[in-house]
């Protein structure tokens, strides 16, 4: 959604700034009126603002004074001043102002439809700024998330292998130490009993964490075979009922980039409705239409702030961030829906039969093998 910026407008005159308010009006911004230097200054040490529209003789602190007092704060070096003057309108006036900081100098008369056109540029060069600061953030903060990821997979996956098959294994190998030992067949049968549970215990983990980093269905049958046995699994695992429905039911395989990045992000969604969301209930769909791949996982728990549906930075996680990042690169986009009750995340990816040119971006290409 377009947020609105601020605009402040300096004059000691009120019938000016009332003048400026009407001709302003039409591009739906927050619109601020200040009478004195003072009272900008106050605003602006509060308040973020993408323009500040100066009238430059004013008696307590002239237009000059106060974009030398503004762009000595850090904070609006980089604010566009734009001067108004109906007086100092000599090429020397319109040079101290640029030497003092505007990036424009207007003289009165003003042509209503030029003010707005100059206030416009300015103000999208501003929001788009914004726009850019918060992606970048959003960006920053993935990476390090990614980064303090993949150290706690590899932590978990570490005691995993530590705890549970290196357990069972050691346990293994004194069982057939034992046998070695012994010379009474009754015992000897017993270890061996011992030896092959503890050994399909271990088969059961490695399948376990193969599954979990990379499952091999995806790889051998694809997409829809691999999430239908990821949610039986997720079922048995968290107790929350999870079904699955797939449109086509021959549905397509995909490539395997996209294939792989889809996956993730219903393992991702189901994740967090198992640890945040307390539902009792989960759909995942699966469908191709003329267009696009479409998937939705909807659950039937607490829901999500609107902060976190508008994906503010500061408000959504890492998991979150890494499903954004992962359906972009394919030309994608990920939505996020409170349901009352639940959360509906929502992809969609457009879909050729073919891929395009390089340095474009690339849509999701069907594979023809079967």
């Amino acid at each position: 959604m377009r947020e609105k910026v601020n605009i402040l407008m300096v004059d000691d005159q009120p019938g000016k700034l009332l003048t400026y308010e009407a001709i302003l009006a039409e591009l739906d911004e927050n619109l601020v009126k200040a009478h004195s230097g003072r009272e900008a200054l106050e605003f602006l040490l509060k308040t973020d603002v993408a323009l500040v529209l100066l009238d430059v003789c004013m008696t307590d602190i002239n237009g000059f004074q106060l974009a030398d007092m503004i762009r000595q704060h850090p904070r609006f070096q980089a604010t566009a001043i734009l001067f108004i003057s109906a007086v100092l309108l000599t090429d020397a006036d319109r040079l101290k102002g640029y030497e003092h900081g505007a990036v424009d100098y207007i003289s009165v008369p003003i042509i209503p439809e030029l003010l707005r056109a100059k206030v416009k540029v300015f103000a999208e060069l501003h929001r788009k700024t914004r726009q850019l600061e918060a992606l970048n953030c959003e960006m920053n903060d993935l990476s390090r998330g990614m980064i303090r990821l993949r150290d706690e997979e590899r932590r978990r996956i570490a005691r995993e292998l530590h705890d549970g098959l290196g357990q069972d294994l050691s346990m293994a190998k004194l069982e057939v130490d034992t046998i070695l030992n012994s010379s009474q067949l009754p015992q000897t049968k017993e270890h061996v009993a011992e030896v092959g549970r503890l050994v399909d215990g271990a088969i059961k983990q490695v399948r376990t964490i193969s599954h979990l980093l990379h499952p091999p269905l995806l790889d051998e049958v694809g997409l829809r075979s691999a999430l239908q046995s990821y949610v039986e699994g997720m079922t048995k695992r968290s107790g929350i009922e999870t079904l699955i429905e797939v449109q086509p039911s021959d549905f397509p395989r995909l490539v395997p980039d996209l294939e792989i990045a889809i996956f993730r992000i219903v393992q991702e969604a189901l994740t967090n409705v198992f640890r945040h969301s307390g539902a009792r209930n989960a759909h995942v769909t699966l469908a191709l239409d003329d267009s696009h791949v479409v998937v939705r996982v909807r659950d039937d728990g607490k829901g999500i702030t609107e902060q976190t549906a508008r994906f503010r930075p500061g408000n959504i996680g890492v998991g979150v961030s890494g499903m954004r990042q992962r359906i972009k690169e394919f030309g994608g986009e990920l939505l996020l829906r409170n349901t009352n009750p639940g959360t509906l995340v929502e992809v969609l990816v457009p879909i050729k039969a073919s891929a395009p040119l390089t340095g474009q971006v690339v849509p999701v290409a069907i594979r023809t093998d079967p």
